[in-house]
């Protein structure tokens, strides 16, 4: 079989250590991918460094637990619901940097960025801080607005948990805390 011949640049979009390399054939496509694969542009994680973690929002009763999706794309609930007041406050799990503060679908978001590689995530939040913004331990993110799934409005937080890409249950944070006991939930 022979070689298909593409004389043109990788685009733009494709920039990084390989920007600018004249593309000749399949070969070197194979050699491009695998030297991508085998992580020739990834940047090496930060190290990580201990964090202690609390609860966004007190009492801590859990609506909808975590459900971890059988695939990155699956069905699944990649956080946990947890009861609050109508306006309650919503307080980081620990300190961190705020590198989301915006609107999701409709919805207000926030995500904090930890010293341990761990970023949570809240919703419905109307947001009391902006991106970039560093966080002390229990400062306040802003206050609880709007819907979320099956909730009743401003009546259920989400709080996700995830560590690169792979999200996880963010109650584990609270190991401390020791059992959540699930309570009730008449939904108003």
């Amino acid at each position: 079989m022979t070689p298909v011949r593409c004389p043109q640049r990788v685009p733009r979009a494709w920039s990084g250590p390989f920007d600018g390399v004249k593309v000749g054939g399949v070969i070197r496509i194979a050699g491009v991918l695998l030297a991508l694969a085998a992580g020739a542009a990834t940047v090496p994680a930060p190290p990580s460094r201990p964090v202690a973690y609390r609860p966004p929002v007190e009492p801590l009763n859990l609506v909808r637990p975590f459900d971890a999706p059988a695939t990155p794309y699956g069905p699944g609930h990649r956080g946990v619901d947890l009861a609050v007041r109508p306006g309650q406050l919503v307080r980081t799990a620990a300190p961190g940097t705020v590198t989301f503060a915006g609107s999701v679908a409709g919805r207000g978001v926030v995500v904090v960025a930890h010293a341990d590689g761990v970023r949570t995530e809240y919703e419905p939040v109307r947001a009391a801080v902006h991106t970039g913004t560093v966080v002390a331990a229990d400062a306040v993110l802003g206050r609880v607005d709007g819907t979320h799934g099956s909730c009743a409005p401003d009546r259920c937080l989400h709080w996700g948990a995830r560590r690169g890409t792979e999200y996880f249950d963010p109650l584990l944070l609270l190991a401390r805390l020791g059992r959540v006991r699930l309570v009730p939930w008449d939904g108003g």
